[in-house]
């Protein structure tokens, strides 16, 4: 099963501190917007994105449709496909991608630690 590119999204108290803290370790800033609390951080293939504010865990997050540079991949396994996949095997969902639709979607399954993953598909 291949889930996409993979980022750990860090739910931050402080993101300028956690900002300066990842750059120390090498991470540069790549995506995202630092006054409305998010901010994606990059060192080679390695993602990690910083949200203050945004949710109470941090996330294990795959885009499915990305390499690890956010480009679009020219084939992949669509999200609802994962998601069919996954609940053949018995996997309970949090949230779920609308079947009836193509293009963007997601879904959100909870490992046994309680570790929310979020399946996130922008194409």
């Amino acid at each position: 099963m291949n889930l996409g590119a993979f980022s750990i999204s860090l739910a931050v108290k402080d993101i300028e501190a956690s900002k300066a803290f990842y750059e120390k370790l090498g991470f540069a800033e790549f995506h995202g917007d630092q006054s409305q609390g998010w901010l994606i951080m990059k060192n080679g293939d390695h993602v990690v994105g910083l949200f203050q504010g945004m949710f109470d865990k941090n996330i294990l997050t795959f885009n499915p449709g990305w390499n690890q540079d956010a480009q679009p991949l020219g084939e992949f396994t669509d999200v609802r496909e994962l998601q069919a996949q996954l609940k053949a095997q018995g996997v309970t969902f949090e949230s779920e991608a609308d079947e009836s639709t193509t293009g963007p979607a997601s879904f959100v399954i909870t490992d046994p630690d309680g570790n929310p993953v979020l399946v996130d598909q922008h194409v």
